[in-house]
């Protein structure tokens, strides 16, 4: 597991260039906020997490795959990464930041596209814009 990388990662990469690209600017992994957000933009009160499908137990995406070997082990630990997933959302949205949150799976298969127009709408869009 030490060569997983979890910052700098394609999905997140393709998502930093396109809103750079838009003009958004933003901060990288701000440790002051819950979660360290992969994406901040002040100016918008929004954050954004690009989270891996299996890291983060996309439920019925098939790149979310319980290992056969190790698995109450795996699952413990997908399961604790969803719970501090859930927390740290829940706090930012307390706070008032607006949340978005992409799986690599939504980056992929021809869905790039849809998906990153959707992030700039949701970042200019007033309200709650998490899903």
């Amino acid at each position: 597991m030490s060569r997983i990388r979890s910052k700098d990662t394609k999905p997140e990469m393709m998502v930093r260039k396109f809103l750079f690209g838009k003009g958004y600017r933003y901060r990288l992994y701000d440790k002051k906020l819950p979660g360290k957000p992969d994406l901040v933009l002040s100016k918008y009160k929004t954050v954004i997490f690009v989270h891996g499908c299996f890291w983060h137990g996309h439920t019925g995406c098939k790149y979310f795959v319980v290992p056969k070997t190790k698995t109450e082990w795996w699952l413990n630990k997908i399961n604790r990464n969803k719970e501090l997933d859930r927390k740290s959302v829940k706090k930012l949205k307390t706070d008032g930041w607006k949340v978005i949150i992409i799986f690599e799976c939504k980056l992929k298969d021809g869905k790039a596209g849809k998906t990153l127009e959707n992030i700039a709408n949701r970042i200019e869009a007033n309200g709650n814009t998490n899903h």
